[in-house]
């Protein structure tokens, strides 16, 4: 008789199963996410009555190290399960009736005290006021879990949370309050709670929906009050990201979670490169977040400024590049022939000397390891007492390059970029003095160096500036389109601010770091400055929260539009921020997204539509759209038939193409629109009709783009920028336009 051994966890949705029948001996199981359809002609009064059909689709062994066959039964994102299998096993099941697609589980990977003043948003703007500063809603973290005693997540003055809330808190019942409301950890044979011990998930809640701290520093320096875009929204954090790797059966497991808990938006900032849909677990789960109306954030990549290299870039989800902001925590390098060259760092010690000290370039004595000091290059080069030159590349981060640095002898450190890291550069919490400077600047300390028999510099620290240019400008890291997978919608969508990000942190950083190891138990008040586009996401996600509040009719995609349609394209100097596939629409503007005008809205069967179009299988498509779909029975359409924000037309053979979109009113209910447009190098646009009359709100009115073109073979292979704008009295509502020549 087989036995069925069914463990429910608190209120969670998924169920995790420990199955012992008969055993076998093939290892070679790995996880694979299962998408099945609902069963046919039988009642689910019960989530076991689910398990059931799920455990009918597998082997009637378990595996002989008796681990359980099924990882995750998921319930609320889609029909189907994780299960240990092996690739015959997994061929076998394709057989049985009610079996739709199977893909294996892949590794994802993780990609303030000024966020807020640089946005134009703070306690006094009308957004945040009438919005009450998010209260009300409640926003999912999905990452490597939080540190649940930090004071950005105290709930002083907050309400309790909405009747709809149906999550649990893993910690403590004293540990969460009405600000971290929830807290879930998902992890298969791993029963830790959702403490952080790397920072990233704190990092990230505190800059979405962190409360006000005053006096927040790091290191002394960015001081002030810190708190996130939507300081009193509620919290949900859910721990799907172990060290830097989350498994993407656990994200969608946590993206289930969810859902069923009654989160408003949820943020995600990782991935693991562009891969079709139906094999893209966040695709999928997203979609379905979606379509209850909860919108979803994701981080671009930091794989930039390479072409083709953005990640999550499914047209139902936000995705977000990094930027730049107007601070800088300056360390300047002062080289032994008075040349001064500006850098940055967060670690600014007193008492070091501005008296010029020997310095030395590892990668003139050694290879590639030596230039990154990497672990144990710099084992026979003398540093001791020396400045330190270390490219900003290899195996090891920033701060650890600065332990070696420190352990090897050296006194101080200058991180120098690569061509293609450009102009960015990042005022990390050092453990030594240091300072990390831009390409050219690195050119001309290299120069001097390998010119000088005996090269001298020193660093000098002049605290925190504001009002630096340029600003915004898009991090070279921040990862740039078009999809390697999905060309036709153009990714990212928006860029908001990921370089220099101070925000909540688990542990010490700085020297403190190396006297007290990350404990997920710490209670101090610790904040950190990192950069990625893992904190543009929550930018976004908390701006995304403000504005569901302002207008709670708004669909994610309406809210979408709103945030790409508004944005700025030039920085504060008046130049172009940059150009389309680094930077999307353009940088987040909160306040203009509050009230856009016009609207671009796309319902769900937009999306299964588009999905046929891209030529997959019925069951591929059935598999995202997590429900059976017959294409033959559907229009399909192509990415640039989307009724989406942003246009993007590939011009080839045929020379003409014509697009439509349809624009609701949601500014002033009698409204005349007037178009304006840029066009594109060697493209000949015209719109129809030119001047949209709405009279009344919630309208939709329809216009098309009819491009043509006569250079054709003489633009094949390259890309062409313009714009379209929609001009009132009172709006501007923009859509770039990107046309490509293939």
């Amino acid at each position: 008789m087989k036995l069925l051994v069914i463990l429910l966890l608190f209120h969670t949705t998924f169920l995790m199963i420990n199955g012992q029948i008969s055993s076998i001996t093939n290892t070679h199981h790995e996880t694979y996410i299962v998408h099945v359809e609902k069963p046919k002609n039988i009642m689910l009064h019960r989530s076991t009555d689910l398990v059931s059909w799920y455990m009918s689709f597998l082997p009637t062994k378990t595996l002989a190290s008796g681990e359980a066959r099924i990882v995750y039964a998921y319930q609320t994102a889609i029909t189907g399960f994780a299960a240990k299998l092996t690739s015959e096993e997994v061929k076998a099941m394709e057989t049985k009736e009610g079996f739709i697609h199977a893909t294996k589980d892949r590794m994802l990977y993780l990609h303030t005290t000024h966020i807020n003043d640089f946005l134009g948003l703070n306690q006094g703007t009308c957004l945040q006021k009438d919005t009450n500063l998010g209260k009300g809603l409640i926003i999912g973290i999905l990452d490597t879990g939080v540190l649940p005693t930090h004071r950005s997540f105290k709930d002083s003055g907050l309400p309790h949370p909405p009747t709809k809330w149906k999550g649990h808190c893993d910690f403590k019942p004293t540990t969460c309050n009405n600000k971290l409301i929830g807290a879930r950890s998902f992890q298969p044979g791993n029963k830790d709670l959702p403490y952080d011990p790397i920072g990233h998930g704190t990092h990230i809640a505190s800059i979405a929906a962190g409360g006000f701290v005053k006096d927040a520093q790091v290191l002394g320096n960015a001081k002030g009050t810190a708190s996130g875009v939507a300081p009193n929204c509620h919290l949900a954090i859910y721990k799907v990201c172990h060290s830097s790797v989350c498994g993407s059966s656990d994200v969608l497991a946590g993206i289930d979670q969810a859902m069923a808990d009654g989160v408003d938006v949820i943020s995600l900032s990782f991935g693991g490169g562009a891969v079709p849909f139906y094999n893209d677990a966040v695709a999928i789960g997203a979609l379905a977040a979606i379509e209850k109306g909860i919108i979803v954030t994701s981080s671009a990549g930091n794989s930039g400024p390479a072409k083709g290299t953005v990640e999550n870039d499914s047209p139902w989800l936000i995705t977000v590049g990094a930027s730049t902001m107007d601070r800088m925590i300056r360390a300047r390098v002062k080289l032994g022939n008075g040349e001064e060259l500006l850098g940055e760092s967060a670690y600014h010690p007193s008492g070091f000397t501005y008296g010029f000290l020997p310095i030395v370039y590892p990668g003139q004595h050694g290879g590639s390891r030596a230039k990154a000091c990497s672990d144990g290059s710099l084992s026979r080069i003398n540093v001791k007492g020396m400045v330190v030159l270390c490219h900003n590349f290899g195996e090891n981060n920033t701060v650890e390059k600065g332990i070696i640095v420190q352990k090897a002898g050296g006194v101080a450190m200058i991180l120098i970029n690569e061509k293609d890291q450009n102009m960015t550069t990042q005022a990390t919490a050092h453990v030594l003095p240091a300072t990390h400077v831009s390409y050219s600047d690195s050119k001309r300390i290299l120069a001097y160096v390998l010119s000088k028999t005996n090269p001298t510099a020193t660093i000098i620290f002049d605290g925190t500036l504001y009002g630096i240019s340029p600003a915004p400008s898009v991090a070279s890291f921040s990862s740039r389109g078009p999809s390697s997978v999905n060309e036709g919608v153009l990714k990212p969508d928006i860029i908001a601010p990921g370089v220099n990000i101070l925000a909540a942190w688990p542990s010490p950083v700085g020297p403190l770091s190396l006297e007290s190891p990350v404990n997920s138990n710490i209670t101090s008040m610790e904040f950190n400055i990192v950069s990625g586009t893992s904190l543009a996401s929550p930018v976004i996600a908390g701006v995304a929260t403000l504005l569901k509040i302002a207008h709670p009719d708004w669909s994610p995609a309406v809210i979408k539009s709103a945030i790409m349609t508004t944005a700025n394209t030039l920085d504060r100097d008046g130049f172009p921020i940059s150009d389309l596939y680094s930077m999307g629409a353009g940088h987040i503007n909160p306040a203009k997204a509050n009230d856009p005008g016009l609207v671009y809205d796309i319902v769900g069967d937009d999306y299964i539509a588009y999905l046929c179009g891209l030529g997959y299988t019925d069951k591929q498509v059935s598999a995202v759209a997590r429900r059976i779909i017959d294409c033959a029975n559907i229009d399909p359409i192509n990415a640039e038939e989307l009724n989406y924000p942003s246009v993007s037309v590939a011009l080839g053979s045929k020379a003409k193409k014509t697009i439509t979109r349809s624009v609701m009113n949601v500014g002033e209910s009698e409204s005349l629109y007037s178009m304006q447009i840029k066009r594109p190098e060697g493209v000949e646009v015209s719109v129809y009709p030119e001047k949209l009359s709405f009279s009344e709100m919630n309208q939709t009115l329809t216009f098309s783009l009819y491009f043509s073109s006569n250079d054709v073979s003489a633009m094949r292979g390259s890309v062409s920028e313009g714009y379209l704008r929609w001009v009132s009295n009172k709006h501007i509502v923009r859509s770039p336009i990107l046309v490509t020549f293939t």
